[in-house]
């Protein structure tokens, strides 16, 4: 890889890192666990440090909802890492009890109140000019993507509210970036030959997760991972013990990396802004983290970040 690459794969993963707790909190925020409840969802089924897990059917639903009021089997096909065993009864039941505007608009509200509640004692009092300012440069991040092959990126893009609220707004252009790279992920394994099963043990061992524990929550069967173990094998990227070896290591990282190139217009976009943005994002994670509101995921634990 080319230095300048190296540059574009180390700048689009630092963005990715510092913005998922200001985005993924949405899908452990009480206030959006209290907008479900109202919607006929199930409330929390379990929390841990303080930390509300979602409901299964309000996740699938409210997420798919950026797709409009599509099948349940094309939430599935989107949120491919899942098993869509798990997905399609999970959003034909939430389809059930609402639409895609309601829950998208309670999902929209609920990620911006969360941060509002817990980032916004730590600004100036009613001073919103670092929120206005992220938002700003956040727009300017996803102004040149483009939705080919990007469904979710594509729904939240054109189901944009213009709003006057600066947390709302921040949340629907953050979310836009957060779905851009995750479209672009699994663009990414896809092209590589990799199926979800085949994934989900792949990035446990990438990031150092023991086996079949994050990957569990995708609702796959061991008979599933069993065989995916298999073929991993027969790949030469996964050992004896279920490691990786050095080629299944090298494979995951250029699925990483292939992912990473993908943002590089926005990246282009940002120039030495990209900076400003990451400092503004970081204290803000740290609070929510720290405030109960996002467990940390996938992107603290990158290797080579």
């Amino acid at each position: 890889m080319s230095d300048a690459a190296h540059g574009v794969s180390r700048a689009a993963r630092t963005l990715a890192a510092a913005l998922e707790p200001t985005i993924g909190q949405v899908y452990f925020a009480p206030e959006a666990h209290e907008a479900y409840t109202a919607l006929g969802f199930g409330p929390s089924p379990a929390s841990f440090d303080g930390l509300h897990m979602p409901d299964g059917a309000a996740y699938f639903t409210s997420r798919g909802s950026l797709l409009g009021q599509v099948a349940p089997t094309v939430v599935a096909a989107t949120f491919a890492v899942f098993n869509p065993a798990a997905v399609v009864p999970a959003v034909t039941h939430g389809w059930s009890l609402t639409d895609a505007l309601t829950i998208r608009t309670a999902r929209r509200e609920a990620g911006a109140a969360q941060l509002e509640r817990i980032v916004g004692p730590i600004l100036a009092p009613n001073d919103t000019t670092a929120v206005r300012t992220a938002a700003d440069l956040l727009e300017r991040a996803v102004a040149p993507l483009r939705p080919e092959g990007r469904s979710l990126f594509a729904g939240a893009r054109d189901h944009f509210i213009d709003t006057t609220n600066p947390w709302e707004r921040f949340f629907q252009l953050g979310d836009m970036l957060r779905e851009y790279r995750g479209d672009a992920h699994i663009a990414a394994w896809i092209a590589a030959g990799i199926d979800a099963t085949e994934m989900n043990l792949l990035s446990e061992q990438y990031m150092g997760i023991p086996a079949r524990t994050y990957a569990r929550t995708r609702a796959w069967s061991d008979e599933q991972f069993d065989a995916a173990v298999a073929r991993l094998r027969a790949r030469g990227w996964m050992n004896a013990t279920g490691g990786l070896t050095d080629s299944g290591r090298a494979g995951r990282e250029s699925i990483e990396t292939a992912t990473d190139l993908q943002v590089a217009p926005t990246v282009a976009a940002l120039g030495s802004d990209l900076t400003d943005l990451i400092a503004i994002l970081g204290p803000w994670g740290a609070a929510v983290k720290a405030g109960h509101g996002y467990p940390g995921g996938a992107a603290d634990l990158w290797p080579n970040r």
